[in-house]
């Protein structure tokens, strides 16, 4: 497949609202900073309102999502820029490896990467990774099943 690597002020630019099948109250990813086929980056900082925070901080379950949704964000951009068609639905399919370190607070900035290990008939295999820092504190492999049809966000 044929595409141009993005700037990173472009993808900047992007309001990630656009690429997700997920809304307010429930997204919990922010700005996209790198896009290549096989991996994806994303920047969140943490809401005091989001729905995971506890006692000031980012749950497990927010983590978790927020690695989803960075797969969502991925298969969302390919889907706009490239493919130029609707958003898809996935589903978390499978859950392998998880380690949860250490919780982000409220304003922390959070920098989550998506590495795509395998993509067949509709399920990826991703390794997927949480920085808070300069510190790595969430980690999983996941599978994600994509529906087929498209969604207009």
């Amino acid at each position: 497949m044929d595409y141009k690597l993005p700037s990173k002020e472009f993808l900047r630019t992007i309001d990630i609202h656009k690429l997700l099948p997920q809304q307010e109250p429930f997204v919990m990813t922010g700005t996209l900073i790198h896009f290549e086929m096989n991996k994806l980056v994303t920047e969140f900082v943490i809401p005091e309102d989001n729905l995971f925070v506890n006692d000031g901080k980012f749950s497990e379950a927010g983590l978790i999502e927020n690695m989803a949704q960075t797969c969502a964000a991925r298969i969302g951009y390919i889907n706009k820029y490239i493919l130029l068609r609707g958003i898809q639905i996935g589903y978390i399919g499978a859950i392998r490896n998880l380690e949860i370190k250490e919780l982000p607070s409220v304003g922390d900035l959070i920098t989550t990467e998506v590495n795509i290990q395998e993509e067949v008939f509709g399920m990826l295999l991703a390794d997927a990774n949480v920085k808070c820092g300069d510190k790595v504190i969430a980690s999983t492999e996941m599978k994600i099943a994509v529906r087929d049809e498209e969604v207009n966000v």
